[in-house]
């Protein structure tokens, strides 16, 4: 199997970029026209594009519409397009200057956002703007966020686009908290890794054709899977201005004749090779972005980094890129190219998978991270391999964004689980955290598996994904037991079969109950979303009960092959079940405390298991 490393560097002559008037401009009135603006902006776009040239890299540069409006940057872009084969796309980002401003009256500059009777617009004004310059429209185009309703216009109005930058991975309420509660772009949720997005929602994979919205989605900019899971996604990524962001390099110093140098950032390469070693758990191919705007490289310095450590961050990433390009395990490609290569490599329902160690902290804590067409989930294995994230895309559900609609700003996908969001294993006093786990009891003693650190060990095996984790050891009062771990994903499925099996025990003949359970709810953010209108099932074969989520702290258990809730508000069904009876049950949760729990518990000894599947479908 031949690995193949694919790198998309993408440039943009942002004219007025995030961030810079403030800079450029300080002490003076506003002004986004500000000469002194428009030319760093340009000189720090060129000198972006030179260091990629240097190197032997070309990209793709995405034209704002400010910059469609200045015939130095429209010159470049075609000189560069003639001489290196850099691809002329078109951005959606880079709205704000003044013809925008003065044309549609607004401040905004999200694309999402607006309502969609301007997102149309917006979007003619600008496609027809590039024509008008360069002759042809883009096959690439993008922002931090595309919407379903949004590319199905662009796709419907301007067929030969073909790839386009739709999320920013995990950029939600953490983000949005780490910028002082004023960086009000939320959408978590998505897949990590390039996709096809379905018509119906852009975070949820295309199962099959029919729900192709027609382009390769890929993320702005590729995240450190787990810093970014459990902190700000801004400081964690292979842009080297997130590392200078997070304070994660060693600065260096200046000579006696102003040079900078003595720098390091073994971290961003480590954060490089990481996602290159992706390609072991996808079938030989793993893939990078790189997603630049001239705001990140301004002249007064940004992040206490001073702009020689800003400039020479980019020489050196570039440089890595560059030296691995040389040993033959990196090739650069445009977005097009891009597209072209995942569509004759990929089907719908293949997954991305992603086994992924601590390269910051120096722990030895682990997450798989798994999506498809069905669901994104996230095992930890520092947790016994608990279930710390999961997203029902098997509901592809319809969650139309902006000015008009009911998520002017929140454009994540809704979970089922999200550890950070919902406490996961609980240790407060009261009420419990989403997660899905297994407790061990044997005489009265009970044992959470997310109190057990594991390690996970990845293969394929036809057409599914098989996760195995070292056995973990639980000691009781009189009985110690070991317990491996097997999850299986298998392709298509919109299924997780979990298997648990005792292999050692210090009393052969002792028996230990299982108890698989998923505690779930559904949300976007920290706070608790209205529980009213969930049902609660358990399905056995002659005998089938039923309750409507009241906050009443119901509990109900019988003989029975699955739990089930029907959560309508994500338009997803939640089943847990086995290919036998054992002991189903459900419990209802409260106001303090509002999810509910899925259970299935069974009594096994020594080389016993147990398997499981947890399913999600979509609910009508």
């Amino acid at each position: 199997m031949k690995e193949r490393f694919i790198l998309n560097v993408i440039h943009r002559p942002e004219m007025v970029p995030e961030y810079a008037e403030k800079v450029t401009g300080h002490g003076k009135e506003e002004n986004i026209s500000r000469k002194a603006l428009l030319t760093e902006s340009l000189d720090i776009f060129k000198t972006q594009q030179a260091i990629a040239h240097k190197n032997g890299i070309k990209t793709t540069i995405q034209m704002t519409y400010a910059s469609l409006f200045n015939d130095e940057a429209v010159a470049l872009t075609k000189e560069h397009h003639a001489q290196y084969g850099d691809e002329i796309a078109l951005s959606l980002l880079g709205l704000p200057c003044k013809e925008f401003r003065d044309k549609y009256k607004t401040k905004d500059f999200c694309i999402w956002m607006f309502s969609m009777e301007d997102k149309k617009a917006i979007v003619t004004d600008v496609f027809e703007k590039f024509h008008e310059k360069f002759g042809f429209y883009p096959e690439s185009t993008g922002s931090y966020y595309l919407d379903a309703d949004l590319i199905n216009f662009i796709k419907e109005t301007y067929p030969m686009v073909k790839c386009a930058v739709a999320t920013c991975w995990e950029e939600g309420p953490k983000a949005y908290h780490t910028c002082n509660n004023s960086w009000y772009t939320l959408f978590d949720g998505g897949p990590w890794n390039p996709w096809i997005p379905s018509k119906q929602n852009t975070h949820a994979p295309a199962a099959n054709a029919a729900e192709d919205s027609g382009i390769v989605a890929i993320p702005h900019l590729s995240r450190d899977l787990l810093a970014c899971f459990d902190g700000n996604g801004s400081n964690f990524g292979t842009h080297p201005q997130n590392v200078l962001r997070g304070m994660i390099y060693k600065p260096g110093s200046f000579d006696e004749q102003g040079n900078y140098s003595g720098q390091e950032y073994p971290y961003l390469y480590n954060l490089i090779d990481q996602y290159r070693s992706l390609g072991k758990y996808n079938d030989g191919y793993s893939y990078n972005m790189m997603f630049v705007g001239p705001g990140w490289m301004n002249k007064m310095g940004r992040w206490e980094a001073p702009y020689e450590l800003l400039l020479q961050s980019y020489e050196d990433g570039m440089a890595y890129y560059a030296q691995l390009k040389r040993e033959g395990k990196l090739e650069d490609m445009t977005m097009a190219e891009f597209a072209d290569f995942y569509r004759a490599g990929h089907t719908y329902t293949q997954p991305e998978c992603a086994l992924w160690r601590d390269i910051l902290y120096g722990s030895d804590k682990q997450y798989f991270w798994y999506a498809d067409p069905y669901m994104r989930c996230c095992l930890d294995m520092n947790q016994g391999g608990a279930m710390i994230d999961l997203r029902p895309y098997a509901a592809k559900l319809y969650w139309p964004v902006g000015i008009g609609t009911p998520h002017v700003q929140d454009a994540s996908y809704p979970f089922l689980i999200q550890a950070n969001y919902r406490a996961g294993y609980f240790t407060h006093y009261a009420g419990e955290g989403t997660i899905r786990s297994c407790k061990l009891t044997h005489k009265g003693e009970e044992v959470d598996l997310c109190l057990c650190r594991t390690w996970a060990h990845f293969e394929k095996q036809g057409s599914a994904r098989v996760l195995t984790l070292d056995p973990v050891e639980i000691k009781f009062a009189d009985l110690t037991v070991k317990v491996v771990t097997t999850f299986t994903f298998e392709e298509g499925s919109s299924a997780v079969k979990t298997t648990r099996r005792i292999v050692e025990s210090s009393d052969p003949t002792a028996k230990v109950e299982l108890n698989e359970y998923i505690t779930a709810c559904y949300g976007t953010t920290e706070y608790p979303e209205d529980m009213t209108g969930i049902t609660l099932a358990l399905q056995g074969a002659g005998e089938s009960r039923c309750i409507a989520y009241e906050y009443r702290c119901r509990e109900d258990q019988m003989a029975g092959e699955a739990a089930v809730a029907v959560v309508p508000l994500v338009e997803t069904k939640v089943t847990m079940q086995a290919a036998e009876e054992l002991q189903v049950y459900y419990k209802e949760g409260y106001a303090f405390s509002p999810m509910f729990t899925l259970g299935l518990k069974k009594e096994i000894g020594q080389d016993e298991e147990v398997t499981t599947w947890l399913k999600l479908e979509k609910a009508n």
